[in-house]
């Protein structure tokens, strides 16, 4: 594979392109918009994720071999359909498969007809008839914008009050836009969570190590939710003979129900939410020649190699973000960051000053990551080249992969 086009400017790109980039043949990779981070071993390309036909146009003239898509705005834009169209080999599931993220209650919807054991839930569009359903799911109870809010669109309400202030908030106030429009209210599960990640070509799946992430923003799981503020890889609490079951109840039941409908799911699905970047820093071989496997419904077990040692992601944010932050921030220390020993630094929100400067850009700056050889090694690495990095109004969470250290 000669030339890829990544799509999409955040972490999960930058940690997607720079995994692309370490393949066996050595592919040029082209990051459409890409950031500051993805300049230094990619061409980033001055496109839009969402500039569906200017991504098309650029596919035309530059005749990439692959084109992987990582945000979820486009896949429901429908990027990956008119690249199909034009006869581009695109690694993301088509609009109508990319539902299942950009709409809760639709997810909601293919669980229950595939019989995948998932929260109770309820739809509303009403903000009255959805204060009123609260009672019937007890507290704590978890209210979410339907659509897609960046991670910030779910709430984990103590109190009555604070679930009627989250209906009001989204159905009534606007918060979230069309994504608020309608809201699911749901039962909430007590227990730890992790992510699963499977790569998926229409009908097989492989599945991915498993994580678990950091959803609040403060240490000790505190403070309002957020697009994760970090996660670690392997999640302890999913034991290794448990990967079958997860594939053969969740994952494939899900592409079959989505079969049924006509509908070919090809990309990642998603078993819960994690943080990209851990898990690709452990993953070995041709990865391109996989995604590109997943395109082409010819996937195999044996495409995905995965190594035994752990990896971690720390998130450097911005002051105020979940909420209002501020941007441009000139930031220093990268490039010692980047010496500390198993380390990378993923861009999630940072653009390149006039001078060409790295300037902070988004709430989450910053996904530092570190693979060793126990995953104490490999928290501990993160944190060292987050040391190094600076910016006005830095912070992050000073307690990821706390539950497996607890064990």
């Amino acid at each position: 594979m000669d030339k890829i086009l990544v799509v999409g400017s955040g972490g999960r790109e930058h940690a997607i392109a720079w995994r692309l980039s370490r393949d066996p043949s050595r592919p040029a990779v082209f990051c459409a918009p890409g950031n500051a981070g993805t300049a230094s071993f990619a061409r980033n390309v001055p496109v839009a994720a969402t500039d569906v036909p200017g991504i098309v146009a650029w596919c035309r003239e530059n005749s990439p071999d692959l084109v992987a898509i990582g945000p979820e705005a486009p896949l429901c834009a429908g990027l990956a359909d008119a690249l199909a169209e034009a006869g581009v080999t695109v690694f993301g599931p088509c609009a109508a498969a990319a539902r299942i993220e950009g709409s809760k209650s639709f997810a909601k919807e293919i669980m229950a007809a595939a019989g995948v054991p998932t929260a109770r839930a309820r739809v509303f569009t009403s903000a009255a008839e959805a204060r009123a359903a609260l009672p019937e799911f007890g507290l704590p109870v978890v209210v979410k914008a339907d659509g897609l809010a960046a991670g910030k669109g779910v709430v984990v309400a103590q109190t009555a009050a604070e679930a009627e202030a989250a209906i009001d908030s989204m159905l009534v106030g606007n918060a979230f836009g069309a994504a608020g429009a309608e809201v699911l209210v749901e039962e909430f599960l007590e227990g730890e969570e992790a992510s699963i990640l499977a790569l998926v070509d229409g009908e097989r799946a492989v599945l991915l190590p498993s994580s678990q992430d950091h959803k609040r923003v403060g240490d000790g799981d505190t403070g309002p939710n957020t697009g994760g503020m970090g996660a670690y890889s392997p999640a302890p609490v999913v034991a290794p003979e448990m990967m079958p079951a997860i594939r053969d109840t969740v994952i494939l039941p899900v592409v079959r129900e989505l079969a049924r409908r006509g509908i070919v799911y090809r990309g990642v699905l998603y078993a819960g939410l994690t943080e990209t970047e851990a898990v690709l820093m452990r993953v070995e071989g041709d990865f391109g020649a996989a995604l590109a496997a997943c395109a082409n419904g010819t996937l195999r077990d044996d495409m995905v190699r995965i190594s035994p040692e752990p990896a971690a992601t720390v998130i450097v944010a911005s002051k105020g973000y979940p909420g209002p932050y501020a941007k441009g921030k000139p930031v220093s220390g990268l490039d010692r960051a980047a010496q500390v020993p198993g380390a990378v630094v993923f861009h999630c929100g940072t653009a390149a000053a006039p001078d060409g400067a790295t300037v902070t850009a988004g709430g989450r700056v910053f996904a530092v990551s570190a693979r060793a050889a126990s995953l104490r090694a490999a928290v501990d690495a993160a944190y060292r080249a987050v040391g190094e990095i600076s910016f006005e109004g830095a912070f992050h969470r000073s307690d990821i992969a706390h539950r497996a250290f607890s064990r």
